[in-house]
């Protein structure tokens, strides 16, 4: 049985503020890598990971970079973790985004699915490349454990895809800062056993 951690990076200033951050690079902020420490530590108590991976974006790299130093490991990168690519979007407040594209931002916070953000991409085209991600790294990993470092939307559509769940469930998840679910791969299916976990996250 192959486990995943499916963890989200730590805080940044758009986090603080809620901006669209997408392919943004933006650094965690000191409170992030806080976080990120908290999470490591919470791993080491229960799991000895054989790797860590983590998307493109210096945010989730890291905090995967914080956790692989506690088990002598680097960080390995997967696109397939990336944040989804908001296009037009990214930079803006959820506010300013409402204020200029209207219509596409309702259907964004009632039913996202099939939305293309101007300029960007769909979620079903991010959700594809995250499960394919997800799949290819289990495969690489039997009956080990691994993290893997995403964001708030990936980890969403990797979770609904791996539970055979559409995007109607999409705002239904939580994905908090520095967040813990746990996978485990039983044959060719994907069991969600835990989700969202934070309460490591309580020292701060």
């Amino acid at each position: 049985m192959t486990t995943i951690l499916l963890v989200r990076h730590g805080e940044t200033e758009w986090n603080r503020v809620e901006r669209f951050r997408g392919n943004a690079d933006i650094p965690l902020n000191e409170n992030g890598f806080r976080q990120a420490e908290l999470l490591a530590r919470r791993i080491k108590a229960e799991w000895l990971p054989a790797a860590v991976y983590s998307s493109p974006l210096s945010r989730s790299v890291k905090t995967g970079e914080v956790i692989a130093a506690l088990f002598g490991l680097k960080v390995e990168i997967n696109e397939g973790l990336s944040d989804v690519n908001y296009g037009e979007w990214e930079g803006f407040t959820p506010a300013e985004v409402r204020a200029r594209w209207p219509e596409l931002f309702e259907r964004w916070v009632t039913n996202p699915g099939g939305l293309r953000f101007p300029g960007g991409e769909t979620l079903e085209e991010r959700q594809a490349k995250g499960v394919a991600a997800i799949k290819e790294i289990a495969g690489r990993h039997p009956d080990e454990t691994v993290v893997c470092v995403g964001h708030t939307v990936i980890n969403r559509l990797i979770l609904l895809g791996l539970l055979d769940l559409d995007l109607s469930y999409f705002w239904r998840i939580k994905q908090d800062n520095c967040s813990l679910n746990v996978l485990q791969k039983k044959d060719d299916r994907f069991i969600c056993v835990t989700l969202n976990e934070t309460g490591h996250l309580k020292a701060i």
